[in-house]
C-alpha cells in the first residue's frame, strides 16, 4: 500500500485528536474512539498501513512515546498520596497482585485460547499492566479521591515497567536453550533491568534538575531540554538492558514530581498536552496494524478471557493485596472493578509478537488481536461502569456542580448561603479569621487559610465542587487561584472578579490566560461590591416562570440587585460573567445580591428570599 506521508501523517493527527474531541463530548473513554478510528481506517478500509507507512522506524517510535507518557504520568504521582495504608496497599497490587494476575491470565490463556504455556505466561506478564491513559482521565472525571484514587493513579503508572519487566523475562525464558539457561538468563534480566532503571532513571533526574536549578538552560529551552533528557534515559537503559527504559523514564518522572528544588509547572502542562498527541497518534497507529483475518478469528473464547480478567483475576489480586487493610469495603470493590488496560499492553504486545514471529513462533501473530480485545472490552466495561459503582458507593458524585468560593467577606457568605439554600455545596477558603469564623456562624463549610498554599489544596475535599470562584480583594491571588485550580475544573469553571481600576498611565490587568473568567460585569470589581453591598448584603432566590420569566424580573427590581448565579432547571450551576448573562429561563432560579435594609420589589409571580448574612452586621470587612 502506497501513502502519501505528508498527507497521512496530519490525517493521523487530524482523526486523533477529532475522536478526543468527540469522546469528551460524549463523556466516554478517549481509548475506545481512537481504537474505533484504527480498527475502520486499517484493517476494515485499508486506507492506513503503518508499517508500510513507517517500516522499521514504527515500533522505536512507538518505544520512545510510550516513554514520554509514563514519564509524564511518573510526574502526576506524589509520594505525601501513599500515606498510612495506601503505601501498603499499593505495593501488594505491584507484586503480589500482579503475580496473581500473571497466574490466572496465563492459565486462562493456556486453556480457553490454546496458547503454548510459554506464550500464556508471556500474555499473563503482559496483561498485569493497567492504563494510566484511561485510568487517569476517568479519576479526574469521576472526581475519585482518598485512598482509592490515589491507589489507582499510582498502581497505573507503577505497574506499567513492572509488567513490561515481567514480559521481558518471560521472553527470555521462552527463548532459553533449556530450564537452566531461562533461570540463570531470568536472574541476570532481572537485576539488569533493576540496576539500570532506577540507576539511569535517579541519574537523569539528578542531572535535570541541577540544570535547571542552576540556570544552565533557558526557559524557552527547558521544555525541549526535558524531552531530550527523558529519550536519551529510555534509550540509553534499552541499549544496556532491553525493556529497562520504561523502569527509568517512570522513576525519573517520579523523582522530578517529589522535589522542591525547582518548579515544574511549566514541564507538566508541556507534557500533559504531548502526552494526549502522542496517545492519539498511537493507539490509531497499533489498532490499524491489526489484520483482518485477526479479527475475524476472534470467538467467544477471547471473549470469556477477557470475562475471567474482569471477574477473576482482578478481585482475587485486590482480595488478596487489601487483606487486613483497614480500607473500607466501599474502596475494596472500587478497587476490583478498576483495572483497564492501555497504551503500553498494546506496544508490549506489538514488540514481542514482533520478536516471536521472526523467531519462528506460529501462535505469536495472535498476541496482537487478543491483546486489543482486551483493552477494548477491559476499557468498555470499566469505562462505563466505573461511574455508577462509584457514585453508588458513595465514592463520586455525578455531575458536581458544587461552588468552591476564594474569600469570605460578607457578600460572599450571602449569595453562599443562598446557593446552600438551594441544596448546591459550597466550600469557602480565606485567610481571615474573622471572615471564616463568620462563615462557620453562618453554618457554612469553610477552610480556613491561604488558597495558594501547598496544604491547602491537600486537605481540602473537592468531590462535591464543580468550579472555583475567586472573590479575595486581591487580582492577583485571584488569578493565582485560577490558574493554581486550572487542571482540576478547566477553563470554562474557573472564575474571578473584574481587575481594579489600572493605575493612571499603566495597564495592570492580566491577559485571559493567566487569570479566569470575569464575573458580573466589567465595572463589578472587589471595590464596587464591597461599596455597593457593603456589611449588611442579602441575597434573593427568584424563581422564574412562564408568567414571570426573566425579562419581568429585570423590570421590577431594576438597579436594586445584582444577578450573580443561574440555578437552571437541571440543576446546574451557571455563574452570571462580564461576557453576558446566561438567558435565565422559566424554570430556572435566578440568585442576586441586594442590601439587606433595601427594599424588595416583589412581583406576584415571584418567589424570592431574603439572605441576609447574619453575621455580616457585626463582622468587619
Amino acid at each position: 500500500m502506497e501513502h502519501n506521508i505528508p498527507q497521512a501523517l496530519a490525517a493521523i493527527v487530524a482523526l486523533g485528536i477529532a475522536a478526543q474531541w468527540l469522546a469528551w463530548r460524549l463523556k466516554i473513554p478517549s481509548i475506545l474512539l481512537l481504537l474505533l478510528t484504527g480498527i475502520l481506517v486499517g484493517p476494515v478500509a485499508g486506507l492506513l498501513s503503518p508499517d508500510d507507512l513507517f517500516g522499521d522506524l514504527l515500533l522505536p517510535l512507538v518505544s520512545l512515546s510510550v516513554a514520554v507518557v509514563l514519564f509524564e504520568g511518573g510526574m502526576t504521582l506524589r509520594f505525601r498520596e501513599l500515606r498510612d495504608e495506601a503505601g501498603r496497599v499499593l505495593f501488594r497490587l505491584v507484586t503480589l497482585g500482579a503475580f496473581v494476575t500473571t497466574v490466572i491470565a496465563a492459565a486462562s490463556s493456556r486453556f480457553l485460547l490454546g496458547f503454548d504455556w510459554p506464550l500464556a505466561i508471556l500474555l499473563g506478564a503482559i496483561l498485569t499492566v493497567t492504563g494510566p491513559t484511561v485510568i487517569g482521565p476517568l479519576l479526574r472525571q469521576l472526581r475519585i479521591g482518598g485512598r482509592a484514587g490515589s491507589i489507582l493513579k499510582w498502581e497505573g503508572i507503577v505497574i506499567d515497567p513492572v509488567g513490561a519487566m515481567l514480559a521481558v523475562l518471560a521472553f527470555t525464558a521462552i527463548r532459553a536453550a533449556g530450564p537452566e539457561e531461562a533461570t540463570a538468563s531470568v536472574a541476570r534480566d532481572l537485576f539488569g533491568t533493576a540496576l539500570v532503571g532506577l540507576g539511569l532513571g535517579a541519574a537523569g533526574a539528578g542531572g535535570l534538575l541541577l540544570a535547571l536549578r542552576k540556570h544552565w538552560v533557558p526557559d524557552p529551552l527547558q521544555n525541549p531540554v526535558t524531552l531530550a533528557a527523558v529519550l536519551s534515559a529510555s534509550a540509553v537503559a534499552n541499549l544496556l538492558q532491553p525493556e529497562s527504559g520504561l523502569v527509568a523514564v517512570t522513576v525519573m518522572g517520579i523523582a522530578v514530581a517529589n522535589q522542591r528544588m525547582v518548579t515544574i509547572t511549566h514541564l507538566t502542562e508541556f507534557k500533559e498536552n504531548l502526552t494526549v498527541l502522542l496517545i492519539s497518534v498511537l493507539f490509531i497507529l497499533l489498532s490499524a496494524r491489526l489484520r483482518p483475518g485477526d479479527l475475524l478469528a476472534l470467538g467467544w473464547q477471547e471473549l470469556a478471557f477477557v470475562g475471567v480478567l474482569v471477574i477473576v483475576a482482578r478481585p482475587a489480586a485486590v482480595l488478596l493485596s487489601t487483606a487486613r487493610s483497614p480500607l473500607p469495603w466501599q474502596e475494596r470493590l472500587f478497587l476490583s472493578a478498576m483495572a483497564p488496560r492501555g497504551i503500553v499492553a498494546a506496544a508490549v504486545a506489538s514488540v514481542f509478537a514482533l520478536e516471536l514471529a521472526d523467531a519462528g513462533l506460529e501462535q505469536a501473530s495472535r498476541l496482537p488481536p487478543v491483546v486489543f480485545l482486551v483493552i477494548v472490552g477491559t476499557v468498555v466495561l470499566y469505562g462505563l461502569g466505573a461511574g455508577p459503582l462509584a457514585r453508588r458507593l458513595g465514592l463520586a458524585r455525578a455531575n458536581p456542580q458544587g461552588v468552591l468560593f476564594v474569600g469570605a467577606h460578607a457578600w460572599v457568605r450571602a449569595m453562599a448561603s443562598a446557593l446552600k439554600a438551594e441544596g448546591v455545596p459550597v466550600l469557602l477558603v480565606d485567610s481571615n479569621h474573622h471572615n471564616s469564623a463568620a462563615a462557620r456562624m453562618a453554618g457554612l463549610r469553610v477552610h480556613h487559610g491561604s488558597i495558594l498554599a501547598e496544604h491547602t489544596a491537600e486537605e481540602l475535599d473537592l468531590g462535591d465542587m464543580g468550579r472555583l470562584v475567586a472573590l479575595t480583594s486581591n487580582d492577583e491571588v485571584n488569578a493565582l487561584a485560577c490558574l493554581r485550580f486550572l487542571n482540576r475544573f478547566g477553563r470554562r469553571e474557573i472564575y474571578q472578579l473584574p481587575f481594579g481600576a489600572p493605575t493612571e498611565g499603566r495597564h495592570e490587568a492580566l491577559p485571559p490566560e493567566q487569570r479566569g473568567r470575569l464575573l458580573f460585569g466589567r465595572t463589578t470589581t472587589f471595590a464596587n461590591m464591597d461599596e455597593r453591598f457593603g456589611t449588611e448584603p442579602s441575597a434573593k432566590i427568584t424563581r422564574l416562570s412562564a408568567a414571570f420569566d426573566y425579562g419581568a424580573f429585570q423590570a421590577a427590581h431594576a438597579e436594586q440587585v445584582l444577578p450573580v448565579f443561574v440555578i437552571r432547571a437541571s440543576g446546574r450551576v451557571v455563574p452570571f460573567t462580564a461576557e453576558g448573562a446566561p438567558h435565565p429561563q422559566p424554570g430556572d432560579t435566578v440568585i442576586s445580591l441586594t442590601r439587606a435594609k433595601a427594599e424588595a420589589s416583589p412581583a406576584r409571580d415571584v418567589d424570592d428570599l431574603a439572605m441576609a448574612d447574619p453575621s455580616s452586621a457585626s463582622t468587619p470587612e
